[in-house]
């Protein structure tokens, strides 16, 4: 099977011998178009290095919030049957790809990165399912019944999008491996999970440690 060609280009551009090809992902039944692992088992020369800097190809990655949201939905389908769902941030789309596999009636999944709406389009036709894109999440209406949340937390400039959420869905469930002080009185913490990031990036023990979390209005 042949990648995406414009998503092939793009990863190309930054890092001139990488390939994207489907990966099978552990303990989960989706699988995605991901850089391939020899590509991140190895020195970066200084101009890759800023190239994926400026341009970080968020969308060639697997997160752990990601891919433990994933799983959840997977073995909590009544999160998502029959409902309207958006997925922020998504990246990947492995969170609204897993909702629409989980019998969700509608999900939207939002991205500004345009590459990232193309890999969501990608993964999707992977998955066997259909998913509606979106590149501004202020745009939307107020009619989501539940908004899926992971690795967007990284940078903590956005943790006031905590409070936006809930401006666009009903619920948001939120997948999070950064933040140890989480502290908001909308959300409460339903479980810790444990995912890694695919390729392995060999990260910190602690990142690998998920916590999610779920707000209603």
């Amino acid at each position: 099977m042949s990648a995406p060609v414009e998503l092939q280009q793009s990863l190309s551009g930054l890092l001139g011998d990488a390939q994207l090809v489907v990966s099978e992902l552990p303990d989960c039944a989706l699988k995605l178009w991901l850089i391939d692992a020899d590509n991140m088992d190895r020195a970066f020369s200084p101009e890759e290095t800023r190239r994926i800097l400026h341009e970080p190809p968020y969308w060639s990655f697997c997160w752990a919030s990601g891919l433990a949201m994933a799983r959840y939905l997977e073995q909590h389908p009544q999160w998502v049957a029959g409902k309207r769902v958006l997925d922020f941030g998504a990246g990947s789309g492995i969170a609204g790809i897993a909702a629409a596999r989980a019998g969700a009636a509608e999900v939207v999944a939002c991205d500004l990165d345009p590459l990232a709406l193309d890999a969501c389009r990608a993964n999707a036709a992977l998955n066997g399912v259909e998913l509606s894109y979106s590149d501004d999440f202020f745009e939307e209406a107020d009619r989501f019944d539940l908004i899926l949340v992971a690795d967007v937390l990284y940078d903590r400039a956005n943790l006031p999008l905590l409070d936006a959420f809930l401006s666009r869905g009903r619920e948001a469930l939120v997948a999070d491996s950064r933040v140890r002080d989480f502290r908001h009185p909308l959300y409460r913490q339903l479980d810790t999970l444990h995912a890694l990031t695919l390729p392995d990036l060999a990260e910190p023990h602690e990142f690998r440690q998920v916590s999610l979390y779920h707000a209603s209005r």
